[in-house]
């Protein structure tokens, strides 16, 4: 093997090893427990609520007028990402990088890395790899549309909690702090909705709405900010319209999983009449066509 080649591979598996190296340093830090710190109020220099510098977005040919970008943008907000979209695209522009990389580099040295790991299973690994990022808007939007029903759910429960509590002299915000253990995929924004109510309540309707970013979870932020500015029976009638047509989004989910179910079904069933062409039938194939060649 050229010295060249093999400077490359070493090269490329020690940049692999530092990388995930560095990501498994990073999760073990963040399950750490971390005691709560006085300078709590200087979280936005945080990379959560900070934007992707400029420079490395034109470094890598990153732009936010894009269409892709923009995309993704809805995508991971949909999906509940609330930072800066510039970070994943980044990361997966360079994630795409180092894959491709690695990967010319052990298919131009295979013979080298048999010696440490099958070559096959490491090529179809990085194969593999690269199509999940080449198509990461297929399992985004499916995401998307898991953790939008899952939210539809949730919100049609507090919905129907609501209603019930409508003949209540409570407050809309003491109604909702009883309607949290009804609640899993959104129950840290509704808190985090909760805590934040009696600074700003517009503002902090607002940005629950945005941290759930989907359709039912801005109508029903609407609802709510109508019943915090008027306590009327009028708003619990549109509340009631409202349950309803959650209901029938989620029966529609319900059908529409049942159907791709059927769908799938239909193609593991069509696998044993595969299997018996190929063992019963085949044979008799390839001796016709035996045959018809020897009378030709």
């Amino acid at each position: 093997m050229p010295e060249f080649t093999q400077s490359l591979l070493r090269f490329a598996v020690l940049a692999g090893q530092s990388l995930f190296g560095a990501i498994a340093i990073y999760v073990l830090l963040q399950l750490w427990p971390q005691r709560p710190s006085r300078w709590r109020h200087l979280a936005l220099l945080s990379w959560r609520t900070k934007s992707a510098p400029d420079k490395w977005l034109r470094l890598l040919f990153v732009s936010r007028q894009q269409p892709s970008f923009m995309e993704r943008e809805l995508l991971l907000a949909g999906c509940g990402v609330t930072s800066d979209a510039a970070w994943y695209v980044l990361a997966r522009r360079v994630l795409f990088a180092t894959v491709g990389t690695v990967l010319v580099a052990a298919a131009a040295g295979h013979e080298h890395v048999n010696a440490y790991v099958p070559a096959s299973y490491l090529i179809s690994f990085l194969l593999v790899l690269m199509l999940m990022l080449a198509f990461d808007l297929v399992w985004l939007r499916a995401f998307r549309r898991v953790r939008a029903l899952q939210i539809t759910k949730e919100i049609f429960v507090i919905s129907k909690q609501l209603l019930y509590m409508s003949e209540s002299s409570l407050h809309i915000h003491a109604k909702l702090l009883r309607c949290v253990p009804f609640t899993r995929a959104t129950r840290v924004d509704l808190e985090r909705l909760l805590a934040e109510w009696y600074h700003d309540a517009g503002g902090a309707l607002q940005r629950f709405k945005q941290r759930l970013g989907t359709e039912e979870g801005l109508s029903f932020v609407e609802t709510l900010d109508a019943l915090r500015l008027h306590e009327s029976r009028q708003y619990y009638d549109i509340l009631r319209v409202r349950i309803e047509d959650y209901k029938e989004k989620i029966e529609l989910a319900k059908e529409s999983r049942k159907e791709s179910a059927s769908y799938l079904l239909f193609v593991i069933a069509g696998i044993p009449i595969l299997y018996t062409f190929q063992i019963f039938i085949y044979p008799w194939v390839r001796e016709g066509q035996k045959l018809f060649q020897s009378l030709s």
